[in-house]
C-alpha cells in the first residue's frame, strides 16, 4: 500500500503550529515511515501539485486566498486546517470587529491603500471549503499532531474530543481559575490540549473553539456564582471565538 502523499500549505498566519511540526525532531521520521511529504515551504525545498492529503495552517484573508484554497480542496482527498487560524479563524478575527479600512490604516498607516495590502473579512478555512479533519490550538499541541497524522496514514478517523477544557482540568487536580478572581473559558471551550494553560497557572483563553453543544446555562451558572456577568465571558471570547 503506498503511503499518502501529504502538501502543508500556509495562508494569514505566524507559522507557528508549522514550528512545532519543526520541533518533532526525530519523531519526523518515524511519520515519514507512514506519509510521503511532497510540498512543504518551511520544511522542504521539492514542490508538487499531486498530493491525497492538504494541510492548511492559517485564516482567509483575502479574495485570493478563497481562489487559492478553493483549487487546493480540488485536489485534496483530505483537507485539514491546522491551528486556530485555520480551524476558527484565530486573532486575525479581530479585525472583523470594526471597518476595515480603519484597520487596514492602523496597520499599514499611509500605505494602507495600496493593492498588495487589500483585505476582507477574516474566515476560518471551513467558511470557504468543506474540512474534513480539524487539529485545533494555538499552537497545536505535537501529540494530538502526531496521532492525527497517525491515524490519517492508515486509513483511520482521528478521535477528537467534544467535551469541555473543565474535564481536563479537573482530571489533573486543578484549582478552578475563577477561585483565583479569573475568568476561564474553560466550560465552553474543546478539550484535548491536557488543560495547559490552567495545568500552568493560567486561565484557559479558548484557543480551541467552542465544544459542538457548549452548555451555555452551566456557563452561566459559573458566572454567577463567582460574581462575573455574561458580558464578562463574551469579552474573553472575543480573543478567538468572535
Amino acid at each position: 500500500m503506498s503511503k499518502p502523499r501529504v502538501a502543508i500549505f500556509d495562508f494569514a498566519c505566524c507559522e507557528g503550529c508549522q514550528l512545532q511540526i519543526v520541533n518533532l525532531e526525530a519523531e519526523i521520521v518515524d511519520l515519514l515511515s507512514i506519509i510521503e511529504p511532497v510540498q512543504w515551504r518551511e520544511g522542504m525545498s521539492d514542490h508538487s501539485d499531486d498530493y491525497d492529503i492538504a494541510i492548511i495552517e492559517g485564516s482567509i484573508t483575502r479574495p485570493e486566498d478563497e481562489e487559492r484554497i478553493r483549487k487546493i480542496r480540488e485536489k485534496a482527498k483530505i483537507l485539514v486546517a491546522l491551528g486556530a487560524c485555520a480551524t476558527i479563524g484565530g486573532v486575525n478575527k479581530l479585525k472583523n470587529h470594526g471597518p476595515l479600512e480603519d484597520m487596514q490604516k492602523t496597520v499599514y498607516s499611509k500605505d494602507f491603500s495600496l493593492p498588495h495590502l487589500a483585505t476582507m473579512q477574516t474566515k476560518s478555512v471551513a467558511d470557504v471549503v468543506k474540512v474534513d479533519v480539524y487539529i485545533h490550538g494555538c499552537p497545536i499541541d505535537k501529540k494530538e499532531f502526531t496521532y492525527i497524522i497517525r491515524c490519517l496514514g492508515a486509513g483511520k478517523t482521528p478521535n477528537i474530543p467534544d467535551y469541555p477544557v473543565c474535564v481536563e482540568c479537573k482530571k489533573a487536580g486543578n484549582i478552578c481559575r475563577y477561585e483565583y478572581n479569573e475568568i476561564c473559558l474553560g466550560p465552553v471551550i474543546r478539550a484535548g490540549c491536557g488543560a495547559k494553560c490552567p495545568s500552568n497557572g493560567f486561565w484557559c483563553f479558548g484557543c480551541r473553539g467552542f465544544v459542538d453543544d457548549p452548555n451555555v446555562n452551566a456557563a452561566r451558572d459559573v458566572m454567577e456564582k463567582y460574581g462575573k456577568t455574561m458580558k464578562d465571558l463574551e469579552e474573553k471570547l472575543m480573543l478567538f471565538n468572535t
